[in-house]
């Protein structure tokens, strides 16, 4: 079993390095065989509530009815039965290649057993609910179907009298045949529903749409088939003539060559064994490693701890937990779920090279949906979303405008292309994916209720490639591959504390985002802004926290100056902006804390804090660290939460 299982892991490790060169491990459709299946069972569903609108049950009926759908519809009724047979195929072939890579990869053990054994009763179900539904048409596959199947059940000692009588001339079916047909098609099918409703909750976050630009192309794929290569049937059913010629649905119909072959009862033990070896497979051995051993996860930031079950790898657990940890394929295909192991040891399991290097794994690096922990664990997640209510999504925007706000200050409106309405909580941020796969973080200076067009403030770094395309080659109408939202660093509404804003330069995007969105839920607590720059040309929208100040009793600014030129001829505060805010506050017992800017000042303003009072829980921050792959010496700013 373990060769098998090996055997079948390395094929599928090349089949998806090759569909990966093909499609793009977005889009790769071995990563989304389960919302597939989902996709054809609604295909499949939709299309049968159309055909039975016009369908008629009764013996004379069945087959002259389906022809008129088929061939008078305008080509509707024939792309419809088209599409139900179709999806249908697609649906078995989706779920058998699901089960293949589940058992593949191991990961049918443990607490997995009930999705594991769920599954195999869904896929039961749909060759049940396939098989009645090749009877309904009354065509010749329908009498080879219904009369081999019958042939079939009276091996079982079910009956009294065997089921085959009932098929041995023209006239002995009654009407009544295609009602409980009928009723059997529409209540497999409704149990299947629900089956599959059951199999799919005990997966943390599963997928059961597949991703826009994967569907679309199947649908019209599928649609192509059934002009290119309609479905027909195969002429009237004569019970008075034996079936010798068919063209069989080999997706559905595979064993029933078999009953005639063999005989019924050797294909009752095939089908009641495999059946049985493939419910029992999470029992056998080998076993992959001892069960029942749970390991406790810390994920930073946020410092989360939750309990990993047996087997259960850093993603399913998070997920579980309801942590908004990021992932897309869930197979090691893309890379996303990356994250960094602090402390403890992992079994890194199976993935693409190209998801995770060699360097990226001996720099602590791991890929959450696949590596499972051999110890407690503490981990860092950068692109961790703050609530599991908000799940973290890839979409395409449209640069809207630019609006040059400083000789370093570009403000970005973009514009979402997707139709679905973009969430976030105040404070949060998105990471602009480039082409070559690296990301660069802005926080939303937009308020969430004001979500249509996305505010980003990006300052220029010298050798910053992404910043310097941003001042010098970016136009309205580029489009931007976006993700989001990401960060724990949002605006808490559970408290009536006085709240203190801590700014640093561009700091200032997500405290506008949270202050605006203050005013609009209606937050009475006082609010003190204190914005940190160097000179008076880097205050890039003084004019609007003024206007608050204004507006707002309960809302004071305090700009701060570092560096104040004699050009300048500043009167206000000076010195550090964390200095400031401890000659306001030097009891900060009670308040609560939001600051945003460079690593620096963040660390120096959070210990500083602690130390007049500030609880730990109630400092919140949001620090720009140096991305990696940079040009020149100087570093390009990104975001984490800390």
């Amino acid at each position: 079993m373990k060769y098998v299982r090996l055997t079948g892991q390395w094929l599928f490790l090349r089949l998806e390095k090759i569909f990966n060169a093909v499609f793009g491990d977005r889009l790769n459709p071995l990563y989304h065989l389960g919302a597939i299946a989902y996709f054809m069972t609604w295909v499949a569903v939709v299309t049968g509530v159309y055909l039975y609108a016009f369908f008629d049950t009764g013996v004379k009926e069945a087959y002259a009815s389906v022809e008129h759908i088929t061939r008078n519809h305008w080509y509707i009724g024939q792309v419809m039965r088209g599409l139900h047979r179709y999806a249908s195929d697609g649906m078995v072939l989706a779920m058998g290649l699901h089960l293949l890579r589940h058992f593949a990869f191991d990961h049918y053990r443990g607490f997995r057993w009930f999705s594991w054994v769920t599954g195999i009763v869904v896929l039961w179900l749909v060759y049940a609910s396939g098989v009645v539904g090749f009877m309904l048409p009354w065509d010749r596959l329908a009498q080879f179907v219904t009369i081999a199947t019958s042939e079939w059940l009276d091996w079982l000692p079910l009956f009294t009298e065997p089921m085959a009588r009932n098929f041995l001339r023209e006239g002995s079916v009654s009407d009544r045949l295609f009602s409980l047909l009928t009723f059997m098609h529409i209540g497999i099918s409704l149990i299947l529903l629900l089956v599959l409703w059951i199999h799919t909750q005990r997966v943390a976050k599963a997928a059961t749409n597949p991703p826009r630009y994967l569907a679309v192309p199947l649908l019209v794929a599928m649609i192509v088939f059934t002009l290119v290569w309609p479905v027909w049937s195969q002429g009237p059913a004569n019970l008075d003539t034996v079936v010798t010629s068919l063209k069989l649905d080999w997706f559905y119909l595979l064993m029933y060559p078999l009953i005639y072959a063999w005989s019924p009862k050797h294909l009752w033990w095939l089908v009641i064994g495999g059946t049985g070896l493939l419910a029992l497979l999470p029992w056998l051995p080998p076993q992959r490693r001892r069960m029942g051993k749970e390991f406790l996860l810390t994920i930073r930031p946020g410092d989360e701890t939750v309990a990993a079950r047996s087997g259960e790898t850093i993603l399913e657990t998070g997920l579980r937990a309801g942590i908004a940890l990021p992932f897309e394929c869930r197979s090691g295909g893309c890379g996303v779920c990356k994250c960094t192991v602090l402390q403890g040891t992992v079994d890194h399991g199976v993935y693409q090279q190209s998801a995770l290097t060699e360097d990226e794994r001996r720099a602590g690096k791991v890929l959450m949906c696949c590596a499972t922990p051999l110890s407690d664990l503490d981990i860092e997640c950068e692109n961790i979303g703050a609530t599991s209510d908000i799940p973290i999504r890839t979409f395409m925007a449209r640069v809207q405008q630019l609006e040059r706000f400083t000789d370093d200050v570009m403000r970005v409106l973009l514009k979402p292309l997707d139709p679905e309405p973009i969430r976030f909580h105040a404070g949060q941020y998105i990471n602009i994916v480039l082409e070559d796969r690296e990301r660069r973080a802005f926080s939303f200076a937009t308020a969430p209720h004001e979500a249509e067009l996305i505010e980003l403030h990006v300052k220029l770094v010298p050798g910053g490639a992404f910043t310097t395309y941003v001042f010098n080659a970016m136009k309205v109408g580029d489009t931007l591959r976006c993700e989001g939202p990401l960060g724990s660093f949002y605006l808490r509404e559970d408290s009536d504390r006085p709240i203190i804003f801590v700014a640093g330069s561009t700091g200032f995007a997500p405290v506008k985002s949270m202050v605006e969105y203050a005013f609009h839920a209606g937050l009475k607590r006082p609010m003190h802004l204190y914005w940190g720059v160097k000179s008076l040309k880097d205050f890039y929208m003084k004019e609007l926290p003024e206007r608050w100040a204004r507006e707002h009793d309960n809302f004071k600014f305090i700009p701060v100056l570092s560096e104040p030129g004699p050009e300048d001829r500043w009167e206000g505060r000076t010195g550090s902006v964390h200095e400031a805010i401890l000659q306001d506050f030097p009891n900060m017992t009670g308040c609560e804390v939001y600051a945003c800017g460079s690593v620096g000042m963040v660390e120096t303003a959070h210990s500083a804090f602690l130390q007049k009072g500030m609880a730990e829980d109630r400092c919140f921050s949001d620090a720009f660290n140096f991305a990696p792959h940079i040009k020149g010496q100087a570093g390009e700013i990104v975001q984490t939460s800390d």
